[in-house]
């Protein structure tokens, strides 16, 4: 199974206002194994970046003059995520910048090009009700050393998310994992028995004669096939 770890960083926190996406990360794991394999990429949103929004990721408009616009890079990112399971953090603030970025140009939604969506905010909320289920929250409750993220960065940020996605759906490869010992265990106890001896039982005289006498009994019917098959075997003794 192919999974995409995606996460972005904005001008701003609402498309709808006109802001737009200033860089795009996403993992490859197959198989549950993060690979070497990733997209990321600094986008020029030619236009100016939210204070607040800074203060949260650290690019700089001056930083992105020279890079891409999405437009230049959007066929490359569709490939990348192309029929992968998608794995992301608040998946309707990213999916809903991502498909803001597709609908200027012209692109169908990212939910017709990729696989299926997960949001792990939704599954952590499900899992911890009640409790902060933020990445460096999710970070600290599963053990995962977040010290590097002293800023918001969607490259180093997807490969945390790829990390606590692992943590919170380890459960499910316990159980797996379990499911094959028990075959393993009841494949072995089938060999066990396979080995006994078996005893086998004589029938008693009147156990015999109750047979023939059941025997007789179809064989009233019309030919009895066990009849000639008792016939036959006893031929062969």
């Amino acid at each position: 199974m192919r999974q995409v770890f995606l996460d972005t960083e904005t001008t701003g926190l609402y498309p709808a206002q006109g802001h737009r996406i200033i860089e795009i990360a996403a993992v490859e794991a197959i198989n549950r194994r993060v690979t070497n394999n990733h997209f990321h990429v600094y986008l020029n949103p030619d236009r100016e970046i939210d204070a607040a929004a800074q203060e949260v990721h650290g690019i700089t408009l001056e930083f992105l003059q020279d890079k891409p616009r999405f437009k230049d890079v959007v066929d490359e990112f569709l490939d990348f995520v192309a029929d992968a399971e998608l794995v992301i953090h608040n998946a309707p603030f990213d999916v809903g910048f991502l498909n803001s970025e597709l609908g200027k140009i012209d692109r169908q939604n990212l939910e017709k090009t990729s696989g299926n969506i997960i949001d792990t905010l939704k599954m952590a909320k499900e899992m911890r009700p009640g409790q902060r289920n933020n990445l460096d929250a999710l970070c600290r409750h599963f053990g995962i050393d977040n010290s590097k993220r002293t800023l918001h960065g969607a490259l180093l940020d997807a490969e945390l998310l790829a990390d606590v996605y692992m943590s919170m759906t380890r459960g499910q490869e316990s159980l797996m994992m379990d499911l094959a010992e028990e075959s393993v265990v009841e494949q072995d106890l089938s060999l066990d028995v396979e080995a006994r001896t078996i005893k086998v039982l004589a029938a008693s005289p009147d156990e015999l004669s109750a047979h023939q006498e059941y025997i007789e009994g179809l064989n009233k019917n019309g030919d009895c096939v066990w009849q000639s098959l008792e016939g036959r075997t006893q031929e062969g003794n």
